[in-house]
């Protein structure tokens, strides 16, 4: 058998990204989210629940749901990363996780239209979302062994860019031809749901986005599988004790390691304030602006072609620079963002008094869409390339599950703070203040992060 060439292993690798970014692009952010919402607040409506009361209850079961999962995946991670060193193998790991993402994600086919299952939908949804979660937590360990640390950079943006850009192609699928308009049954170009072939009256288009997720990874990932292999690696045995035993060792020195501690934890308020930025941003738009969700889909395709373009371009200047920079920089940027946010309202920005009907709000706010797009994919992107200089060659895939951790560990904490924020202020969009105050932790705990990691200390 030929032996598989490094550009062709890294290819393999980008394909990955290619294959999972649908299940954050179309599930958890721009069409199915904002779906659950929509659904589920009226299903408590028609049941007799105030407006606003069901708005927060159905955004509070969505939280709850992605803490869980969170908190699953958070306190499993580092033992199965772990457990992965130990044995030397990752691929079997990612098989298995793909298969819970195609399973979890197909699923949602059946999220009916009234709300009636929501129960049904939390879980299977949870379920892809765990197998989206994993089987990225050991594809990215892969990444330190297909190029030096200055490569590492420009690899991880163009992985990033190229599912961004898978993303905005099953975005532009979706909503030219598949997903239907809540009041006209129509999609953005005026077609029938899939040329008629499905029932915009039962939502089958919107639902459709379900099984479309797990047919595109499933498609994709021949081609990580067939061009991903394995090399050589130190394999030290694995065994539950000794599993728990090591990685017990490796927490214990964490303290020790200033740069990597600090790294982690900087890495921990961002990524979940980020978070709270794609997971409630649809569903602000839904609730807030009262957008209906072709309009979501508009936005989420900007957002989504700003973070390819600009994570490709963040992985060049990685390799020149260096990821902290481009950390700072972009999370800088977010809380900039965030700011205009919070001083916008239908009616007036920075206490300047609109126009009746002015449609100046949704115009900055589609800006500000580009912009988190574009400073999110250059943040991920270098966030990875700085996780592989402080990873050790011989136990990459436990490094990552420590990263997966300090993302994942305290996942409930903006949904917790934006909820109560939102309780006391009254006010949804003073809700996201929280957001800022996490951004601002993490840049403050950025300057005790070495440029180079700790593999490369000078």
């Amino acid at each position: 058998m030929a032996e598989i060439s490094s550009k062709k292993k890294i290819w393999g690798w980008m394909f990955f990204d290619w294959a999972s970014q649908p299940y954050n692009t179309l599930l958890l952010t721009f069409i199915f989210g904002p779906y659950f919402a929509q659904t589920v607040s009226d299903m408590f409506i028609t049941g007799g629940m105030e407006v606003e009361a069901a708005k927060a209850h159905t955004q509070s079961i969505w939280a709850t749901m992605l803490w869980i999962t969170g908190l699953m995946i958070a306190f499993s991670a580092p033992v199965l990363g772990a457990a992965a060193d130990g044995s030397g193998q990752r691929l079997p790991w990612i098989w298995f996780f793909s298969v819970l993402y195609v399973v979890g994600s197909f699923l949602l086919w059946w999220a009916y239209p009234d709300g009636s299952n929501y129960m049904f939908v939390l879980i299977v949804f949870g379920i892809g979302f765990i197998g989206m979660e994993f089987a990225t937590i050991f594809t990215n360990s892969m990444l330190p062994d297909l190029g030096e640390d200055d490569e590492v950079g420009k690899i991880s943006g163009s992985g990033f860019a190229m599912g961004y850009w898978g993303g905005v192609i099953a975005l532009f699928i979706m909503f030219l031809l598949v997903v239907d308009d809540a009041k006209t049954g129509k999609t953005l170009i005026g077609l029938d749901p899939l040329f008629g072939l499905l029932d915009a009256g039962a939502r089958e288009g919107t639902r459709a986005v379900g099984p479309f997720t797990a047919i595109w990874f499933a498609i994709s990932m021949i081609f990580f599988f067939a061009w991903v292999k394995e090399g050589p690696r130190h394999v030290s045995g694995f065994s539950i004790g000794g599993t728990f035993r090591e990685l017990g060792s490796t927490l214990s020195k964490l303290p020790q390691r200033s740069s990597l501690f600090a790294y982690l934890g900087s890495s921990l308020f961002y990524r979940d304030a980020l978070n709270g930025v794609y997971t409630f941003g649809g569903i602000y738009a839904t609730f807030v602006l009262e957008w209906e969700l072709i309009l979501v889909g508009v936005f989420g395709i900007l957002s989504a072609i700003s973070a390819a373009f600009f994570s490709w371009i963040g992985g060049f200047a990685d390799r020149k620079y260096g990821p902290k920079p481009i950390i700072v920089l972009a999370v800088l940027t977010l809380i900039g963002v965030c700011i205009v946010i919070l001083n916008m309202t239908p009616t007036q920005i920075f206490g300047v008094q609109l126009e009746d009907g002015s449609l100046l709000p949704t115009q900055i706010f589609f800006v500000c869409g580009g912009v988190i797009g574009a400073a999110g994919g250059i943040l991920q992107a270098s966030s990875r390339s700085m996780m592989v200089r402080h990873s050790d060659p011989a136990r990459p895939t436990e490094a990552f599950g420590l990263y997966a951790l300090s993302g994942k560990a305290t996942a409930f904490l903006a949904p917790m703070l934006i909820a109560f924020a939102t309780q006391i202020t009254g006010s949804a969009r003073l809700g996201v203040s929280p957001l800022v105050v996490l951004f601002v932790i993490a840049l403050v705990l950025l300057l005790w992060v070495h440029p180079k990691g700790e593999n490369q200390k000078a």
